[in-house]
């Protein structure tokens, strides 16, 4: 019996996924997270003041907060306000008047046993270990779970706040890092201490981590396009010396991604590279790190090429994301591309700017073993529904296939930093993305699109040779598909647009030897079967 491909969404998928009346009337712009995190019980207790502009008058609001964190009161101007719970989320009953244009504020006192991730950082929660010395070592990772897992929010991408405040009480024996700066450390008599964290540009909620731990710290400034750059450095006791050698390698990122997509987007905010209790994450400004202080990823090479052994995949990456992730980021996770295919991409421009092109293009091209052509990368709208896997190895090779059709490569790397300045701290859809790159590149790349990012299938270039004649066409592709290739014909180059249609040219020798270039993630037939 076939099985049913069919997904069946929920009432609460829907209002995680989608901007629901209750979520649009109002307009985030500020966080603080006032919070107390108990290593000796797994809890956390505090508060999270919401302050907003209204866009258009109501009295409900929706808060997420998922189980098993439980919401104890809401309060707005004095006010102890009702509320309901529908599953992960909390309804709040307004009763001051809503004006329009005008900011309020409400605050959000909660607690519990968050959920633990049982396998962070791709299923989301806190984790709670240990270090050598038998001290708490504790980190929070929430990509598409959601920040509501461990704070009340407004857990949807599209709404930032513009700055944000994260206060973090500890043990006394431990400090938290989290994300922007540090403002102040206050010791309090109960044997603990509140770090305080300052923001001062948006982040997205699933951006906000803490990071508790024996950290030592040490630093170093990055002379970057926009000037200074404070670079700072959180480890376990054990492992300063292991990270003052592996961690040079994040001003030769900084080096290297500046030059592909512009200046670092926060400067404001500082750099930070934070040793964590599992693999690593994008967290905004405050990255974090568990890769063993080894190159490639867990020591293997996801390239099969060699060049993946060159550098530490987690510290280029995720720092990466920094640009597609935490300043251009996606509205809805249906469009999570933007984000992974640019940073899977950017591996092999970190190559290529130490290793030079061919290092680049073989490290992408290797990378090729890994799709799976399962599903489209797009994924579903609406209902926090993210696409296949494939949009980091297949995504990267779509937009080196892209920079192939360009073929002018500082025109490319023009495109690549002019996304980043013209979506600067921008939450976009990835239409949107989409438009600019056909605007950009003067080539309409709808059924580029359409075929690599919302269809499995790998275009064919069929072709046969007779005589004189190179007779081709595209198969197995979405209508309208009409990419150009470039081609060797008996090792001479040449630039062809194949359509659905068979087109027939004539070359200047006979039984030509025809050879696709092989940056274009295509496959190729031969129809007469040499």
């Amino acid at each position: 019996m076939k099985r049913s491909s069919i997904l069946y969404f929920t009432r609460q998928d829907t209002l995680r996924g989608s901007i629901t009346p209750e979520r649009a009337w109002w307009d985030l712009t500020y966080y603080h997270l006032d919070i107390t995190v108990n290593p000796s019980d797994s809890t956390i207790y505090g508060t999270n003041t919401v302050i907003y502009r209204v866009l258009k008058p109501s009295g409900l609001m929706q808060i997420d907060l998922q189980e098993p964190l439980k919401l104890t009161k809401a309060v707005q101007n004095n006010n102890v306000l009702n509320f309901k719970r529908e599953g992960n989320v909390y309804w709040i009953e307004l009763t001051d008047k809503q004006e329009q244009g005008k900011i309020y504020s409400v605050v959000l006192t909660y607690g519990g046993k968050p959920r633990v991730s049982t396998r962070p950082p791709w299923v989301g929660g806190i984790t709670w270990k240990k270090d050598k010395n038998g001290l708490p070592f504790i980190g929070s990772a929430c990509q598409g779970d959601g920040a509501s897992l461990w704070w009340p929010c407004k857990d949807h991408m599209y709404d930032e706040p513009d700055s944000m405040l994260i206060s973090v009480n500890v043990p006394e024996n431990l400090m938290d890092v989290s994300n922007g700066r540090l403002r102040s450390v206050v010791k309090h008599k109960n044997r603990t201490k509140t770090y305080n964290w300052f923001v001062a540009n948006p982040i997205s909620n699933y951006g906000v981590n803490i990071n508790i731990g024996d950290y030592v710290h040490f630093s170093e400034i990055y002379n970057g396009e926009k000037g200074p750059l404070d670079c700072d450095y959180y480890v376990l006791r054990e492992n300063l010396e292991k990270a003052k050698i592996q961690f040079k390698q994040a001003p030769m990122m900084l080096a290297a991604f500046e030059h592909w997509f512009g200046p670092y987007p926060f400067y404001e905010d500082g750099y930070k590279l934070v040793e964590a209790p599992y693999l690593g994450m994008e967290h905004q400004s405050s990255v974090t790190y568990g890769n063993g202080f080894k190159n490639g990823y867990r020591g293997t090479d996801l390239s099969n090429s060699g060049w993946g052994l060159k550098f530490d995949f987690i510290i280029i990456h995720e720092s990466g994301h920094e640009w597609f992730a935490n300043s251009i980021t996606y509205e809805d996770i249906a469009d999570m591309w933007v984000h992974e295919s640019f940073i899977n991409y950017s591996e092999n421009l970190y190559v290529e700017y130490y290793y030079g092109k061919e290092a680049g293009s073989e490290y992408v091209l290797g990378t090729r073993s890994n799709i799976k052509n399962d599903k489209p990368i797009t994924g579903i709208y609406n209902v926090n529904y993210e696409g296949s896997g494939d949009m980091y190895y297949k995504g990267g090779n779509m937009l080196h296939t892209l920079r192939q059709i360009i073929n002018d490569d500082e025109k490319w790397r023009s495109i690549l930093r002019g996304l980043n300045k013209d979506f600067y701290h921008q939450v976009v859809k990835g239409s949107q993305i989409e438009n600019y790159l056909s605007e950009k590149t003067e080539i309409n790349l709808k059924a580029f699109f359409d075929q690599y990012l919302r269809d499995v299938r790998i275009p064919v270039f069929e072709y046969y040779v007779k005589g004189n004649d190179l007779t081709f066409r595209w198969n197995n592709c979405v209508p309208g598909f009409d990419m150009p290739l470039k081609i060797y014909v008996s090792e001479k180059e040449k630039n062809i647009t194949p359509t659905a249609r068979f087109t027939t040219l004539k070359l200047d020798i006979e039984n030509a030897v025809i050879k696709v270039d092989p940056g274009y993630y295509v496959a190729t037939m031969d129809m007469t079967g040499k």
